[in-house]
Formats: structure tokens, sequence, C-alpha cells
């Protein structure tokens, strides 16, 4: 493993993922996923709601452009339903997944999971003038669902933004050359954090600083700076 070492005392914005760095992959892959699958009638019986139907009429033109048949509403669902199961990053199964855990979230049937030290360190940074930002291929009112409705209680006022793949596609280099400029700052003054190293690696060629999340079972070998979890990284954005 190769540790790098760098300055951080010029860092003024923190872009941080969410899966396997704030919050744990298994909520994700074992509660909220699961929670769509069980909740699928909800998009069926919305299927006349503008909203819904025109995340429909997108996987159908997916299925079109990829399969090159037509396919009905139900085909559709179960396409859902396999996209999910597979984790595929498709637009309108993110759209469609929000709304539903949108009424998990409000009737309290969910809760976002947040690693115990994150609410407190995310407070400090804020206070110290630091802005923060999330990068997450779940969707932006998703992301916002997950903070709003953490077990730490509503956390949406530390972020400043929230980014998801309308920018870009997460291993690309080019998607954090936009967050760059989006947010009008020097790219080695934004500090990137992730748990997945093809992500790192694309911000580090952005320009970024990076830092690998090893929370427990994330890969430990990197070519990145890596931190146990965000009380470490705290300690190196004051060396």
């Amino acid at each position: 493993m190769l540790n790098v070492q760098y300055s951080m005392k010029n860092t003024q914005y923190i872009l941080t993922d969410i899966e396997g760095t704030t919050t744990s992959i298994s909520f994700v892959a074992d509660v909220l996923f699961p929670y769509f699958l069980e909740h699928i009638e909800e998009v069926r019986a919305a299927l006349n709601e503008p909203a819904v139907h025109s995340q429909i009429e997108a996987v159908k033109k997916t299925v079109v452009e990829e399969e090159n048949r037509q396919i009905s509403d139900e085909d559709a669902i179960s396409f859902l339903v396999h996209w999910c199961k597979t984790d595929r990053k498709h637009p309108a199964l993110k759209a469609l997944q929000g709304m539903v855990w949108e009424k998990g979230y409000k009737n309290g049937s969910l809760k976002g999971h947040i690693y115990p030290e994150v609410p407190n360190i995310l407070k400090t940074w804020k206070e110290n003038g630091l802005k923060i930002g999330i990068y997450s291929s779940g969707s932006v009112p998703a992301q916002k669902l997950l903070f709003g409705y953490s077990e730490a209680g509503d956390l949406k006022p530390i972020f400043s933004d929230y980014f998801d793949t309308v920018v870009g596609h997460k291993r690309e280099v080019q998607s954090y050359k936009n967050i760059q400029l989006a947010l009008g700052l020097p790219a080695e003054q934004i500090v990137f954090l992730s748990d997945i190293e093809q992500e790192l690696d694309a911000a580090r060629e952005a320009g970024m600083k990076t830092i690998k999340l090893l929370r427990p079972g994330n890969d430990p070998l990197s070519t990145h700076r890596t931190a146990a979890d965000f009380e470490e990284v705290d300690r190196m954005l004051m060396s």
C-alpha cells in the first residue's frame, strides 16, 4: 500500500461519497434496495402519475436502445426489479427508488444510517469554515432523504451542495472537473473522500486531493492517503 503524503492545510471544501464513507454499504444493499423491491407495487399503482410515467418511459427507451424491442409498462417494472437487484446506475431506477424511499422515510419506516463519528465531525468542519458537499451515484433527492431523516437527525443544513451522476459517472475524470467548475474553487483546495479506488483515481487526475476510507469490509489497498474514519480524516486536515 502506498500512502501518499501531502499537506491538507489549504483545504476549503470537503466532497464526500456516501456508501462505505459516511454510511454503511450494507444499509443500501440490505435495507434500501429490499425496501424498494418490497414496495414496488407503489410504482405499479402510480403509473398514470406524470412523475412515474416519465421514468417508466425512460426505462422503455433504454430497452429499445439496448435490445431493439418495445416493452409494456409491466415489463418495465420487471426491468426495474432486475436493475435494482444488480445495482444498475440507471437514472429512472434511481428516481423511482427515491420516490418509494421518500414515503418510507416520512412514515418512519426508514432511518438513514450514518457512522457514529460522522455527524460531529461534519458539524465541526462547517463551524471551522469548510464547505461540505455530497457526490453519490444515488439521486440528489435520495441523498437529501438519507441525511434529512438520518439516525442522527436532520443533517441537510451541513451540506452546501449535492451532486449525482447528472454531472457524470463517478469513475470519470471529467465528472470531477465538472464539480470543480460548479464550485468555482481551485481543484487542489477540494478533498474527495471515498471508499472506491477508481473514483479516487479520477478525482486525483482532476487535481483534487483524495482520502480513501477504510471502513470495515473496504479494500485496504490504495495509492491514496487512507483513513479509518472521519476522526482520522480530521487529523489529516490539521496536518
